[in-house]
């Protein structure tokens, strides 16, 4: 079973769909004790980063989400959802789950935000997915991670400057974009994810 966390910022209906396509059943829940006992657990994201902190911190599911990784569960963080993996974040400004090292800040300056439409993600080897070489995904976002680690990033993607679009160290995967929106890239990409094996 595989948990989406509903804490009320993100599309839920259409991330849920991607992940049954793949075979995965799900459970859409605000319910700690339930992302608690699922087998994976997704946090999707739009919108603001520390109201999205302050709703997961007082609901309980920011501990539920933290103790799902540090059991060694696979943790899949998509758009603002990647950017709370990581710590100190610029939009707030407030602090994230910390389950990735690094921080999050916004596009540079010159760059028009948000950075809506297609864009094209360049995988690195030595990745889960380093059997993708490329592949486009629609992007929606104004921030980017800077993760502390560089062997943490599994994609980049250039925007005028280049920026990670997938991370993953261990069980803790992240797509800044939204695959549920990116058609048969974006499901595969999922389906990768879901099929992975910890």
């Amino acid at each position: 079973m595989i948990a989406i966390v509903d804490y009320g910022a993100g599309n839920l209906r259409s991330i849920q769909r991607a992940i049954e396509a793949a075979g995965a059943e799900t459970n859409i829940t605000g319910n700690p004790g339930e992302v608690a006992a699922a087998d994976r657990v997704v946090l999707p994201g739009v919108g603001n980063a520390a109201a999205a902190m302050s709703r997961l911190r007082e609901s309980g599911l920011a501990g539920a989400v933290s103790d799902a990784a540090k059991a060694g569960k696979p943790v899949l963080g998509v758009c603002l959802g990647m950017q709370l993996l990581f710590g100190d974040q610029e939009e707030g400004p407030t602090t994230g789950l910390g389950l990735l090292p690094g921080a999050v800040r916004s596009l540079p300056a010159g760059h028009k935000v948000p950075q809506m439409g297609w864009n094209l993600a360049d995988f690195r080897a030595g990745t889960p997915m380093s059997s993708i070489n490329q592949a486009w995904f629609y992007f929606v976002h104004s921030y980017i991670v800077h993760p502390e680690d560089e062997s943490d990033i599994a994609a980049d993607t250039d925007y005028g400057v280049r920026f990670p679009s997938i991370v993953a160290r261990d069980a803790v995967w992240g797509f800044q974009f939204h695959p549920e929106k990116s058609g048969d890239d974006g499901l595969a990409l999922v389906k990768t994810w879901v099929d992975w094996k910890p």
